[in-house]
């Protein structure tokens, strides 16, 4: 079990990584970052290949019989199809949110399994759901705390061209392009961590039957963090908006964040 369960969680790993890769082709048209996306998502689709093709000569029977196996087979589809449309029909956006709903399903298939046979190596491995959970909620906050510093570069830096300032260190915050772009490029990966995060946090919830509140002000406000970075995004992608604007949005945004890290932790009937 413990082997089987470090392959689980590879899988799990690689399939996070080419999601994060996929996201960031989706919002700032990256090729590397879509070349990486889909070798990283054909592993997983051999390793769940391998696995599939397994049980059916070694157990002589096809995985659908449980709730638990469909899901696996269900997992399996979704990333076969994406394989597929990845390679004829070039619909990155379709490939992005068909291998989210894969990994949720996947996931789901993973804990009930570590659910229903209960030995320490299954425990281990919910439990390890829950710290991924947490740990990748925390590095995406610290994504959106890089980019609020560069944001605040800005502001700043702005401020005093405008007022035509002639101050020496100020031109070491660096140029307002610059700053602009590496505020963009750190939510860009910052939003998929913490999408990939609540995802964990949901799948773990539910496999262990744990009294989960979704009217809790942690959970609704890390929904709202993701919704107001993902808001960026689109005002950045879509509306195309940019300077000082975007950027008093962004300090904005980061307001909010502290406010549910702080704040609604404390006022949590379900988190500690």
């Amino acid at each position: 079990m413990v082997e089987v369960r470090w392959i689980y969680e590879g899988i799990l790993c690689v399939y996070a990584l080419s999601l994060i890769c996929y996201f960031i082709d989706f919002v700032q048209q990256n090729r590397k970052a879509n070349v990486s996306a889909f070798w990283l998502l054909c592993m997983v689709w051999l390793f769940q290949t391998v696995f599939l093709l397994s049980t059916v000569i070694t157990e002589n029977r096809f995985p659908i019989a449980t709730l638990t196996d469909s899901l696996y087979f269900y997992a399996w589809v979704l990333v076969t199809f994406s394989v597929l449309m990845n390679r004829l029909f070039k619909t990155y956006f379709m490939v992005f949110f068909i291998n989210l709903c894969g990994f949720f399903v996947l996931l789901m298939h993973i804990s009930l399994v570590a659910k229903n046979q209960v030995t320490e190596s299954g425990i281990q491995l919910v439990d390890e759901i829950l710290i991924a959970h947490i740990s990748l909620a925390i590095l995406s906050y610290g994504f959106f705390t890089i980019s609020f510093i560069f944001s605040l570069m800005y502001i700043v830096q702005y401020h005093f061209l405008k007022e035509k300032k002639a101050i020496k260190w100020v031109w070491k915050l660096g140029d307002l392009n610059r700053l602009e772009r590496y505020t963009f490029r750190t939510i860009t990966i910052g939003v998929p961590l913490l999408l990939i995060g609540i995802i964990l946090g949901f799948a773990w919830a539910y496999t262990e039957d744990v009294e989960f509140y979704w009217f809790d002000l942690k959970t609704i406000g890390s929904i709202l963090v993701l919704g107001i970075y993902i808001t960026y995004l689109l005002l950045r992608v879509v509306r195309r908006m940019a300077g000082k604007s975007l950027a008093t949005y962004n300090a904005f945004a980061f307001f909010i964040l502290i406010i549910n890290f702080f704040l609604f932790t404390r006022l949590s009937n379900f988190h500690i």
